[in-house]
Protein backbone atom coordinates (compact mmCIF):
# COMPACT_ATOMS: atom_id res chain seq x y z
CA UNK A 1 0.00 0.00 0.00
CA UNK A 2 2.60 2.00 -0.39
CA UNK A 3 3.00 2.91 -4.33
CA UNK A 4 6.66 1.38 -3.69
CA UNK A 5 7.77 -1.54 -6.11
CA UNK A 6 10.84 -2.27 -4.02
CA UNK A 7 11.82 -5.80 -3.42
CA UNK A 8 11.44 -5.36 0.59
CA UNK A 9 8.01 -3.92 0.12
CA UNK A 10 7.10 -6.94 -2.30
CA UNK A 11 8.76 -9.26 -0.31
CA UNK A 12 7.10 -8.61 3.19
CA UNK A 13 3.55 -7.69 1.68
CA UNK A 14 3.76 -11.43 0.21
CA UNK A 15 5.42 -12.99 3.12
CA UNK A 16 2.46 -10.83 5.52
CA UNK A 17 -0.40 -12.12 2.80
CA UNK A 18 0.44 -15.39 2.71
CA UNK A 19 0.54 -15.31 7.15
CA UNK A 20 -3.02 -13.22 7.27
CA UNK A 21 -4.02 -16.32 4.91
CA UNK A 22 -2.71 -18.90 6.87
CA UNK A 23 -3.68 -17.76 9.75
CA UNK A 24 -7.38 -16.95 8.71
CA UNK A 25 -7.54 -20.70 7.54
CA UNK A 26 -7.36 -21.94 10.93
CA UNK A 27 -4.40 -24.05 10.31
CA UNK A 28 -2.34 -22.10 13.02
CA UNK A 29 -2.18 -22.31 17.00
CA UNK A 30 -2.10 -18.80 17.33
CA UNK A 31 -5.77 -18.16 16.88
CA UNK A 32 -6.81 -20.13 19.91
CA UNK A 33 -3.32 -19.11 21.87
CA UNK A 34 -4.94 -15.73 21.09
CA UNK A 35 -8.50 -16.67 22.92
CA UNK A 36 -6.47 -18.05 25.58
CA UNK A 37 -4.75 -14.64 26.67
CA UNK A 38 -7.51 -12.85 25.72
CA UNK A 39 -10.03 -15.27 28.39
CA UNK A 40 -6.50 -14.77 31.21
CA UNK A 41 -7.04 -10.95 30.49
CA UNK A 42 -10.40 -10.95 31.62
CA UNK A 43 -9.90 -13.41 34.60
CA UNK A 44 -7.18 -11.17 35.94
CA UNK A 45 -9.80 -8.23 37.18
CA UNK A 46 -11.68 -11.05 39.28
CA UNK A 47 -8.49 -12.38 40.75
CA UNK A 48 -7.74 -9.06 41.31
CA UNK A 49 -11.14 -8.46 43.37
CA UNK A 50 -10.89 -11.72 45.41
CA UNK A 51 -7.27 -10.41 46.06
CA UNK A 52 -8.49 -7.09 47.99
CA UNK A 53 -11.39 -9.61 49.46
CA UNK A 54 -8.77 -11.89 51.21
CA UNK A 55 -6.61 -8.43 52.34
CA UNK A 56 -9.28 -6.71 53.92
CA UNK A 57 -10.49 -10.23 55.61
CA UNK A 58 -6.77 -10.86 56.67
CA UNK A 59 -6.49 -7.45 58.19
CA UNK A 60 -9.52 -7.85 59.89
CA UNK A 61 -7.72 -11.04 61.86
CA UNK A 62 -4.84 -9.30 61.84
CA UNK A 63 -6.73 -5.90 64.08
CA UNK A 64 -8.76 -8.55 66.11
CA UNK A 65 -7.24 -7.85 69.92
CA UNK A 66 -7.34 -12.09 69.86
CA UNK A 67 -5.74 -13.19 66.63
CA UNK A 68 -8.36 -15.53 65.89
CA UNK A 69 -6.49 -17.88 63.27
CA UNK A 70 -6.77 -21.38 62.99
CA UNK A 71 -4.08 -22.38 60.24
CA UNK A 72 -4.72 -26.02 58.45
CA UNK A 73 -3.31 -27.51 55.54
CA UNK A 74 -6.16 -28.51 53.26
CA UNK A 75 -5.68 -30.74 50.47
CA UNK A 76 -7.47 -29.71 47.19
CA UNK A 77 -8.43 -32.40 44.34
CA UNK A 78 -8.50 -30.32 41.14
CA UNK A 79 -10.56 -31.48 37.79
CA UNK A 80 -8.01 -29.64 36.06
CA UNK A 81 -6.50 -31.63 32.88
CA UNK A 82 -4.07 -28.79 31.75
CA UNK A 83 -0.54 -28.15 33.14
CA UNK A 84 -0.93 -24.25 32.75
CA UNK A 85 -4.15 -24.44 34.79
CA UNK A 86 -2.76 -26.01 37.73
CA UNK A 87 0.15 -23.78 37.48
CA UNK A 88 -2.38 -20.78 37.09
CA UNK A 89 -4.28 -22.57 39.96
CA UNK A 90 -1.53 -22.69 42.16
CA UNK A 91 -0.29 -18.76 41.60
CA UNK A 92 -4.44 -17.53 42.08
CA UNK A 93 -4.07 -19.12 45.61
CA UNK A 94 -0.68 -18.19 47.07
CA UNK A 95 -1.38 -14.41 45.77
CA UNK A 96 -4.71 -14.16 48.00
CA UNK A 97 -3.25 -13.02 51.22
CA UNK A 98 -3.46 -16.06 53.99
CA UNK A 99 -3.39 -18.82 51.57
CA UNK A 100 -0.40 -20.28 49.74
CA UNK A 101 -0.19 -23.39 47.68
CA UNK A 102 2.75 -25.70 49.27
CA UNK A 103 3.20 -28.33 47.14
CA UNK A 104 1.69 -29.27 43.65
CA UNK A 105 1.58 -32.98 42.41
CA UNK A 106 -0.44 -33.19 38.83
CA UNK A 107 -3.85 -32.60 40.05
CA UNK A 108 -3.29 -32.58 43.84
CA UNK A 109 -2.63 -28.79 45.58
CA UNK A 110 -1.62 -28.97 49.53
CA UNK A 111 -2.60 -25.15 50.66
CA UNK A 112 -1.87 -23.94 53.72
CA UNK A 113 -5.02 -21.28 55.04
CA UNK A 114 -4.84 -18.97 58.16
CA UNK A 115 -8.01 -19.44 58.96
CA UNK A 116 -11.65 -21.62 57.99
CA UNK A 117 -12.69 -18.48 56.11
CA UNK A 118 -9.52 -18.74 53.98
CA UNK A 119 -9.79 -22.75 53.14
CA UNK A 120 -13.50 -22.51 52.50
CA UNK A 121 -12.30 -19.95 49.90
CA UNK A 122 -10.19 -22.50 47.99
CA UNK A 123 -12.09 -25.41 48.55
CA UNK A 124 -14.97 -23.69 47.05
CA UNK A 125 -13.43 -24.27 43.79
CA UNK A 126 -14.50 -21.14 42.25
CA UNK A 127 -11.04 -20.13 41.34
CA UNK A 128 -10.84 -23.50 39.78
CA UNK A 129 -14.23 -23.32 37.99
CA UNK A 130 -12.77 -20.29 36.76
CA UNK A 131 -9.64 -21.05 35.52
CA UNK A 132 -11.53 -24.27 33.41
CA UNK A 133 -13.72 -22.29 31.86
CA UNK A 134 -10.16 -20.10 30.50
CA UNK A 135 -8.85 -23.34 29.29
CA UNK A 136 -11.90 -25.12 28.03
CA UNK A 137 -10.76 -24.97 24.60
CA UNK A 138 -7.08 -26.54 25.00
CA UNK A 139 -5.98 -29.82 24.24
CA UNK A 140 -5.84 -31.32 27.70
CA UNK A 141 -2.18 -32.59 28.91
CA UNK A 142 -2.76 -34.35 32.62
Amino acid sequence: LSASFEWIHLGLGLIFSFAVAWINSGHSSFVPKFRLWSRILLYLPWLFYKIVQSSLHLSKLILHPALPIAPQLISVESKLNHHAAVVLLGNSITLTPGTITAEVDRNKLIVHALDKVLSESVTSKQIESKIADIFKDEEPDL
